[in-house]
């Protein structure tokens, strides 16, 4: 190894280690929770596997991988979960020699991977980025490829697996502003991160520009477009029966529903507020709201009550209840993966994460949109912005600046079923027109293995 290389390793790790200690309280208390939270909520007990933070792995993992061709998969939490589903029902059948290890960050996409991934698929948490722990993981799990969705990018990992030669993918990469700005400020740690990757799929041309300054190679970035268009799932089954559920609330047959998705602080009390003035001109008008921290809810009931506005949460809701018309205007989710459920019934819906001052960067527009949903969401949309402009421009959502304006559209789309048909149609004819992201990602992992022991060539 250069000195060079020696020296900014060392300085790395000591900046690691110094973060991590001084962070971990925080990090842990944080962790439980909302680990206790989701413990109440969904049965998931957050405690099992915590050791495998730590890179500490019990004997059927180990039994499960012993003599196989492993291919290591990670997607930070339930957003990159949903992707990488996706790609592994296709990636699977292209390369049959393998065995597949899942990990994820967070204990919602554990949770997420546990429900949709079928049983011969290995889900591990993947390890913080301590030098000892990152190797101890690599070396129990032997991968022969790593796949990593969007820009999760750990240097200690990525310098092991370069260190054994191992191809590593980046795929759905993306690079917001911020964290370009970020990548670059540290580059003399990530420009030889980013020159290592075997094969990059990327958005947009934009991105593709980004990455190679950051020292990706060009040779190794593969425009394919947005996997979340695929990975939103035309054909999913839902098994939650919401219209049932809104009977029990009663909510009369032909109300009009709000869903807010995926909000954030600040969000759910405007939009509480909205409804109660909108009400008086929509009087069947009822509001989802599903806050994106499941785990929050309570404080979000807090700040509804405030509000006036009469509200129930979803995990209180017993078969033996029926509400009177009138008594309930608001269901609060505070339960985990149920949104596309509610999105399906929604005659409006807001993106949240958009509108908040304490939080930007947006939620995905696309889940609503595979539905034929009017869609609405505000000015920070920064995380989407390529798929935000695909909408805009094909007049197939609208863009609100502020609460002000997110209300008069409100009303404008309630008020026009023609014009909420309309944006519907073309936000379903706009995700159509994108698909096919993940097949040209899995055309590009498959044509870097091709040839090797992971690879089967069709019809042998």
């Amino acid at each position: 190894m250069e000195p060079q290389h020696l020296i900014v390793r060392t300085i790395y790790n000591i900046l690691f280690a110094v973060s991590f200690a001084l962070s971990a309280p925080f990090y842990f208390i944080k962790m439980r929770r909302r680990g206790k939270a989701q413990l109440e909520k969904t049965n998931f007990d957050w405690r099992k596997n915590f050791s495998q933070r730590f890179a500490r792995y019990d004997a059927r993992l180990k039994q499960a991988i012993t003599n196989r061709h492993t291919l290591w998969m990670h997607a930070v939490s339930m957003g990159e979960v949903n992707i990488l589903t996706q790609v592994i029902k296709v990636l699977e059948p292209r390369l049959p020699n393998l065995k597949i290890v899942v990990s994820t960050t967070t204990t919602t996409g554990m949770e997420r991977l546990q429900n949709v991934l079928p049983s011969h698929i290995s889900r591990i948490y993947y390890p913080l980025d301590l030098r000892s722990w990152a190797s101890r993981a690599l070396n129990t799990v032997k991968p022969e490829a790593i796949v990593l969705v969007e820009a999760e990018i750990w240097p200690n990992f990525l310098w092991r697996a370069k260190s054994t030669k191992t191809p590593i993918f980046l795929i759905n990469a993306r690079l917001s502003p911020k964290s370009f700005r970020g990548y670059k400020l540290a580059r003399w740690i990530f420009r030889p991160l980013f020159a290592a990757f075997t094969g990059i799929a990327t958005q947009n041309e934009a991105d593709a520009a980004r990455l190679k300054e950051l020292g990706a190679r060009p040779e190794a970035i593969h425009i394919v477009g947005s996997l979340k268009y695929d990975a939103a799932k035309l054909d999913e089954r839902r098994m939650l029966d919401v219209p049932d559920m809104f009977r029990q609330l009663g909510v009369p047959a032909n109300a009009q529903v709000i869903v807010g998705g995926s909000t954030h602080d600040g969000e759910e009390t405007i939009l509480a507020e909205q409804f109660l003035r909108l009400q008086k001109t929509f009087p069947d008008l009822f509001l989802v709201l599903v806050p994106r921290h499941f785990e929050f809810a309570r404080e979000v009931g807090k700040k509804l009550a405030a509000t006036g506005i009469k509200f129930a949460y979803r995990t209180e809701i017993v078969q033996s209840t029926q509400y009177r018309p009138g008594e309930i205007q608001c269901l609060l989710v505070n339960s985990n993966g149920e949104l596309k459920s509610f999105y399906k019934h929604a005659s409006v819906v807001f993106v949240g994460k958009s509108l908040s001052i304490t939080a930007e960067g947006g939620q995905n527009p696309i889940e609503p949109a595979a539905l034929g949903k009017p869609v609405v969401f505000g000015p920070n949309m920064s995380a989407f912005a390529e798929i935000v402009r695909n909408f805009l421009d094909a007049d197939a959502a609208v863009q609100v600046q502020n609460p002000e304006e997110l209300e008069k559209a409100f009303a404008e789309l309630l008020a026009n079923k023609e014009r909420r048909e309309e944006l519907g149609c073309n936000a379903l004819k706009v995700v159509h027109e994108n698909l096919g992201a993940i097949d040209r990602t899995v055309d590009m992992i498959v044509q870097h293995l091709e040839g090797g022991e992971l690879y089967v060539a069709p019809g042998r």
